[in-house]
């Protein structure tokens, strides 16, 4: 694919348009709530693939599997790039400004750019939810990889029953990395990933469900999500 095109499986016609709300996010650790405000954005309907990835990276992570599986063994700091590079080769203009430090706290996102970013943790479980208040958005085994069903392994993105927004594999399959930080005062620079993976047992399988590691940890059922804003008139 040369660059200046658009790869078809993320472009804006492509991804869902998610309205405008406010969701409750609920920590377990600290047994805290906040509600967070949720402006208008897109989400790709699939998590990242191993095909995309290697369409625009040109770079193969170490135990990727069939081209339409969820891409993996990519950590925060790769996805991030990742945005910035496909972002560059769609025309837009990239979100993140992207330093030297491996523990990412130099990377700061323009959340007006109208290129492609991670989903902030709020956008993600707002999105993930679509609307749904329980544990998670159907029936577990209709909608989700996870332990009891992948056989151990991913599986090809949007072979599981999307949510009412048409998103899927929002639960299980792989992790999902997000903008945010965990907790700064506890945990440093470690980062949010939500959704449940295909290795995981139920408990791990829910809307609310939070993880959390280092900017530079990499395993075989996390990846990632695109997200855009449509504050610019070009989305």
């Amino acid at each position: 694919m040369s660059r200046g095109s658009t790869p078809p499986e993320v472009t804006a016609e492509r991804m869902v348009r998610v309205p405008a709300g406010r969701i409750l996010l609920r920590d377990e650790g600290t047994q805290t709530n906040r509600v967070a405000e949720v402006e208008e954005f897109l989400l790709a309907p699939y998590p990242v693939t191993a095909e995309l990835y290697r369409c625009i990276t040109n770079e193969t992570p170490s135990n990727s599997g069939e081209p339409l599986t969820p891409v993996t063994e990519v950590s925060w700091n790769d996805a991030v790039r990742f945005c910035n590079l496909l972002s560059e080769t769609a025309g837009l203009t990239p979100c993140y400004s992207i330093g030297g430090d491996a523990n990412a706290q130099d990377v700061i996102c323009d959340w007006d750019a109208d290129g492609y970013r991670l989903p902030s943790e709020a956008e993600w479980e707002y999105g993930c939810r679509a609307g749904t208040t329980g544990v998670r958005y159907g029936e577990l085994d209709e909608i989700a990889w996870y332990r009891e069903n992948s056989d151990g392994r991913v599986h090809d993105v949007g072979s599981k029953e999307p949510n009412a927004w048409g998103l899927y594999d929002m639960i299980g399959n792989v992790w999902e990395w997000c903008w945010d930080v965990y907790d700064a005062t506890v945990y440093g620079p470690y980062r949010v990933f939500r959704g449940g993976g295909a290795h995981d047992l139920p408990r791990g399988c829910r809307a609310s469900c939070r993880r959390k590691s280092h900017p530079t940890f990499r395993i075989d059922d996390l990846g990632f999500r695109l997200a855009r804003s449509v504050r610019s008139p070009s989305v």
